[in-house]
């Protein structure tokens, strides 16, 4: 007896073990992917130049860890697996420099951030693909509105049932995340008052927010399994929770962030991740019950809309010792406990640095707007950001 699914034929007395097999990766390796935005040096609005940007990659290699988007003013930046943070900075270098080289043909920029200030969701276009189109088809209008620009970070783990454990501990973390990347205060021509609001962008889609409560991989197998059969997904790729295991490369996939305007930030955010995760996975400091996200939503809230001195909610022991803290005293905390997981100077400075942004209250977002007040002009602001990511040295309020 058999089942026809999107994937093809899956046979009924298959094990739930080889419906969705996890692969073992080295723990605590990390890798990084950037969604990047073209722009044209007229004016600054997004370019939908990304396929001809593809052909003028140099050395023909890297190609493979350069991917088109969603739409065609998107283009996707993919690291390589790593265990230092220093090694990964130096391989962004050599991929950006690619970029630029390739932009330089096409007369245009690249661009971090988590959202173009001022281009428009309907003049967008689809990039051709047999899945973007399906996704166009499928989603409507939310396709071209996820002209949004995120940074994904991937964390190795051993197996199924640790990376579901990881995906629900980075969860008390997402916060960190979303206040340490913010970069998108400007969307369609308007200061939203948000530091990151490209994440809401995301919450429209079905399938966003946070996975199930499972604990096992052979429940989330099942769980999986039975989204696959009556037809709501098609794959993993389907689930754009916040934070989501990737069984295929054997990792956890954080992806509340958006990118930020210089390589070295985004490097040192993976490597923050990292470093979390040799303490959750080494001291197992949560336990993971039905109520784990009760307080999810306002956090993830507080840190979207006020970045670091937004408010995180704490559970306590029982109700009564709950409390509410500062974000980013919560993170001066972590990061201070975190240096007992430091293995080198790389992961030093990488707490350093995101220290030093806690103390400030920095953040990209910021930046963009004294950018925007001191230019008087959002095109001038999209210059200078590009000019910023595609620059050598990173600004002096991130050193």
């Amino acid at each position: 007896m058999s089942d026809n699914t999107q994937g093809g034929t899956v046979n009924t007395e298959q094990t739930a073990a080889e419906i969705l097999p996890f692969t073992s990766s080295a723990p605590f390796t990390m890798g990084i992917e950037l969604e990047l935005q073209l722009v044209n040096r007229r004016n600054y609005n997004l370019a939908s130049d990304a396929v001809d940007l593809l052909t003028w990659i140099e050395p023909r290699d890297l190609q493979k860890q350069i991917k088109l988007e969603m739409t065609q003013g998107m283009i996707e930046l993919n690291s390589d697996v790593h265990t230092r943070v220093d090694h990964l900075i130096e391989e962004l270098k050599g991929l950006r420099a690619a970029l630029n080289r390739g932009a330089q043909y096409l007369n245009i920029d690249v661009s971090g951030g988590g959202a173009h200030p001022f281009q428009h969701w309907n003049e967008q276009r689809i990039t051709p693909s047999e899945r973007f189109h399906h996704l166009h088809e499928k989603y409507g209008y939310l396709a071209k509105t996820f002209t949004v620009f995120g940074q994904h970070i991937h964390v190795g783990v051993p197996n199924g049932d640790d990376a579901l454990y990881l995906t629900h501990a980075f969860s008390r973390f997402v916060p960190h995340f979303i206040a340490l990347s913010a970069a998108s205060p400007f969307y369609q021509g308007a200061d939203t008052q948000f530091e990151s609001s490209r994440s809401n962008v995301v919450r429209a889609f079905p399938l966003s927010g946070t996975a199930p409560t499972l604990t096992r991989w052979s429940d989330f197998e099942t769980y999986y399994d039975e989204l696959l059969r009556i037809g709501i997904i098609g794959s993993m790729k389907d689930f754009y929770w916040d934070i989501r295991p990737k069984p295929e490369y054997g990792t956890v996939e954080i992806r509340v962030c958006d990118t930020p305007l210089t390589i070295e930030h985004a490097a040192h955010l993976g490597c923050y991740a990292q470093l979390l995760a040799r303490w959750i996975l080494t001291e197992r400091p949560f336990v993971i019950t039905n109520d784990f996200y009760l307080l999810y939503q306002y956090n993830r809230f507080e840190a979207s809309r006020y970045g670091l001195t937004g408010s995180i909610a704490i559970h306590g022991n029982n109700p009564a010792d709950s409390s509410k803290q500062p974000i980013y005293e919560h993170l001066l905390g972590h990061l201070q406990d975190l240096q007992r997981y430091t293995q080198n100077e790389a992961e030093q400075l990488t707490l350093k640095r995101l220290r030093h942004m806690a103390e400030g209250r920095l953040s990209d977002a910021g930046w963009l707007r004294q950018t925007f007040v001191q230019r008087g002009s959002l095109n001038d602001m999209m210059r200078l950001s590009s000019e910023l990511w595609m620059g050598q040295e990173p600004p002096p309020y991130y050193q």
